[in-house]
């Protein structure tokens, strides 16, 4: 994977890494589909990519926080749907049934969709949330927040890291020239 012609720095790694996953290279349409995709249950993690597209484009970092947002709480929703099926599915097949986790997730509310934003269990609670038929504008809100909150605070701190860190462990990985 040679480096494109135009391109140096960091920009060089959010391509050669959209590139490895055979992903669009254009801006905000890049750091959506992966933030979407991330938040589905499958295992990918949108922080690298918003990071590295802020750290090309500095001057958009809200815009990037709110494109990521909107994406991963789409994903997030897909899930709620794939939840809401599994549950709808399951009912016209066996009956439903009612366990303490059940009862205790219900009682909190979509609120506990917060935490939809954890790595591993997130994903899973968005599906969840559709499973136990929870009223999605709630879910909605609350992984909005959550996801929001998240990307705030990650990117946040990963580009008050200094560059030349990140440039070691792209050399590290061999990723760059």
């Amino acid at each position: 994977m040679g480096q494109r012609e135009g391109h140096s720095g960091l920009e060089h790694y959010l391509i050669a890494f959209l590139d490895w996953f055979g992903m669009p290279s254009v801006g905000l349409p890049a750091v959506f589909l992966v933030a979407l995709i991330s938040a589905t249950l499958l295992p990918m993690g949108s922080e690298p990519v918003l990071f590295a597209y802020v750290s090309v484009n500095p001057s958009m970092l809200w815009p990037a926080i709110v494109v990521a947002t909107i994406g991963n709480t789409i994903g997030g929703m897909v899930n709620w749907s794939l939840g809401l099926g599994a549950r709808n599915a399951f009912e016209a097949y066996k009956g439903a049934t009612a366990g303490r986790m059940q009862r205790w997730l219900v009682s909190l509310g979509p609120k506990f969709l917060l935490l939809s934003w954890l790595p591993g269990i997130g994903d899973p609670l968005c599906a969840l949330a559709g499973w136990l038929r929870m009223p999605w504008k709630a879910c909605l809100i609350y992984m909005a927040i959550g996801k929001f909150l998240r990307y705030v605070t990650f990117t946040l701190i990963l580009v008050s890291i200094p560059s030349e860190f990140w440039h070691a462990i792209g050399r590290f990985i061999g990723i760059g020239t």
